[in-house]
C-alpha cells in the first residue's frame, strides 16, 4: 500500500527545519514521519534562498496565452483540412481533364 502524499506549508517546512536544528534531525523526522531526502531538499532550498525558496514553484500558464495556443491549434487544423480538400479537388480535376481529353481524342 502506497503512502498518501502530504503537503506542507512554508511555515511548517521552516518549523521542521528549525526544530531539527534544536532537537536533532533523526528525532524530528521520526516525529513528523518524514524521509531524510525530503528534509535534505527543504534544507538545501532554505540554505540557498531563505524561506521564500520553500514556496512551491508552480508554473502558471497565462490564460490569454492558453487561449492563443488553443486558437492557433484550431486554425492549424482548419488549414490542414483545407489543404487536404484542395489536394483532393486538384486530383479530381486532373482525372476529369484526362477523361475529357480521351473523349475528344476518340
Amino acid at each position: 500500500m502506497a503512502k498518501q502524499r502530504r503537503s506542507f506549508s512554508v511555515e511548517q517546512n521552516l518549523q521542521i527545519i528549525q526544530e531539527s536544528d534544536q532537537h536533532g534531525v533523526v528525532q524530528t523526522l521520526r516525529k513528523h514521519n518524514l524521509s531524510y531526502s525530503v528534509y535534505l531538499r527543504w534544507k538545501h532550498q532554505f540554505d540557498q534562498g531563505g524561506s521564500s525558496s520553500l514556496k512551491p514553484q508552480y508554473h502558471k500558464v497565462d490564460p490569454e496565452l492558453r487561449a492563443l495556443q488553443e486558437e492557433n491549434a484550431r486554425l492549424k487544423k482548419i488549414i490542414g483540412n483545407q489543404a487536404l480538400e484542395l489536394e483532393f479537388k486538384t486530383e479530381l480535376l486532373k482525372k476529369n481533364e484526362a477523361y475529357e481529353r480521351r473523349l475528344k481524342g476518340s
